[in-house]
């Protein structure tokens, strides 16, 4: 019990200095850190080379999503002073007058579509500006996002978590589909519902019921037939793209309550008369550019060429917590996509240029808002990851799974899928990464549920669902939402927000991971 409470410190550290003190993420993460590296010394065991090689790996991650983070806002700050982002903005009012539902299809619907071409932060950077653009608040602005985005992590970007898990675990994915999409299209239903409860609480959820239950529906059954039809490589994207196009269809048909109609903007400017395929140039090249690199073998191929990575040699606590040799995270420099994001940026930059939508000193004046928001992120970034890496490394995080796991042995086993969602969102919240979390705790989760006599199919589901709305959880990348709405320094709110709910979710998933146990008992699976 003393190893499970001091592993759990550094995480109530971080948590009380950025939600009661707020204190930025620079400042709590730096705390947090220094907290984590004296318990994982004289607790854990772990020696100073253990400490060097997690912080070193901790640096390299945060270049991996700092990529993405500096071009992200490059691309945001081109379209912005182009005007494309009020045109995208009044497109949105035109869709639908209805704010609430705005907000589901921007930040839960759209999320939800990004990241399935290309995730890793970018739903997050891209959606949260527009938001704020549209006249959400800046905390909502990256809220909603962080929340939309996170059910479809799992099946998002190629799979490539799911595929972790098939690699950490050795159970064949035609084996942990069904439970997976099951789960996941559950929780995203609750993941859209939260999004509206953001804006006006229950009665907006209410009176978007109809709407929400509709869009929900058809992504989680259309990701649930291509995971078991053997897709799940585009199952998040294909799921995206259904959404996208329901929610056109249903706000067609759809009446927004009165109290509910946004009101008509009084901005004008010298930008007012964009067409809205010129506002979305911007992201129509972007996704062109991800599918090109994605789908096209001899681009992939070329753009992967050269990467930077170096690797790391095996190490281990005095406590005999073993971390074996491997390399860094890949920072493919042409094919990454913070690459993507900038080649996008280039290409949107001339092309707003020519049509005469910039004035003087416009490279400046984006590089400028670019800095401003992007530095305080930086400083921030790298003692967060690194806590969390050696948190990781001296079996830190693995202890406060194992203790969680402890409650539920004996006679209260069959309850376990209850616990199981919240030690893999545990995971994405301490490593930043749902494929983390899943290389991290697939092996415990599955060995956990042979010893409990319980379906290992289902508890890796629902690990696997967990770290996907954990995701949400992630400070690198409330770090990033918080670079692009001007909340550099000022997360907390965004946190307090985020954690709440992805506490309740992850709940929620728990409850289903143990209905769905039940129903199979019943029916004598």
């Amino acid at each position: 019990m003393t190893d499970f409470l001091l592993a759990a410190l550094p995480i109530a550290t971080i948590l009380f200095l950025m939600i009661k003190a707020n204190w930025g993420a620079a400042r709590a993460g730096a705390a947090a850190w220094f907290v984590t590296v004296v318990i994982a010394i004289f607790t854990f065991g772990a020696p100073i080379d253990m400490l060097i090689i997690a912080q070193a790996k901790g640096v390299m991650l945060a270049l991996y999503i700092l990529y993405i983070v500096w071009t992200a806002l490059i691309l945001y700050f081109a379209a912005d002073e182009a005007g494309a982002i009020k045109t995208i903005g009044r497109a949105i009012r035109q869709l639908t007058d209805d704010r609430p539902l705005q907000l589901l299809i921007l930040g839960y619907v759209f999320a939800t579509f990004l990241q399935g071409v290309a995730g890793f932060g970018v739903p997050i950077a891209v959606i949260a500006p527009l938001l704020l653009g549209m006249g959400f608040s800046p905390v909502l602005a990256v809220a909603a996002p962080m929340i939309g985005h996170s059910w479809s992590v799992l099946f998002g970007n190629m799979a490539t978590s799911f595929e972790a898990l098939i690699g950490v675990t050795g159970i064949p994915g035609t084996e942990l589909t069904h439970y997976s999409a099951i789960l996941l299209g559950l929780s995203g239903f609750t993941c859209g519902a939260a999004v509206l409860w953001l804006d006006g609480g229950f009665r907006t959820v209410r009176r978007r019921i109809v709407p929400l239950v509709i869009i929900a529906g058809v992504m989680g059954v259309v990701q649930y037939l291509m995971a078991n039809y053997g897709v799940w490589t585009l199952g998040g994207l294909t799921a995206g793209i259904a959404g996208l196009v329901t929610s056109i269809i249903v706000t067609r048909f759809w009446k927004p309550h009165p109290d509910d109609v946004a009101e008509p903007s009084d901005v004008h400017d010298d930008h007012h008369h964009m067409p809205l395929i010129e506002a979305l140039t911007p992201y129509l090249v972007f996704m062109v550019i991800v599918g090109l690199a994605t789908f096209v073998p001899p681009v992939e191929d070329f753009l992967s060429g050269i990467r930077l990575t170096f690797d790391f040699p095996a190490v281990s606590t005095a406590l005999g917590w073993q971390i074996n040799a491997e390399s860094a995270k890949a920072i493919a420099i042409f094919g990454h996509p913070g690459a993507l994001l900038l080649y996008t940026a280039l290409i949107s930059f001339t092309f707003f240029k020519a049509r005469g939508r910039y004035d003087n000193g416009i490279a400046k004046r984006i590089w400028q808002r670019t800095l401003k928001s992007g530095l305080p992120t930086s400083v921030g970034m790298v003692p967060v990851i690194g806590l969390a890496l050696i948190m990781d490394h001296a079996g830190m995080t693995y202890a406060l799974a194992e203790g969680g796991a402890a409650l539920f042995s004996g006679s209260f086993a069959i309850a376990y899928p209850v616990l199981a969602p919240a030690i893999g969102a545990l995971g994405a919240f301490m490593t930043g990464s749902t494929n983390n979390s899943n290389v991290v705790f697939g092996m415990f989760q599955r060995h956990t549920a042979e010893l409990s006599g319980i379906s290992t199919a289902l508890v890796l589901a629902a690990q696997a669902t967990g770290a996907s709305l954990g995701s949400m959880l992630a400070p690198s990348k409330i770090l990033v939402g918080c670079s692009t709405v001007g909340l550099s320094g000022k997360e907390g709110p965004v946190l307090s927000v985020v954690l709440k709910t992805g506490v309740i979710l992850t709940a929620l998933c728990g409850f289903m991971a143990l209905g769905l146990l039940l129903i199979s008992m019943m029916n004598g699976g």
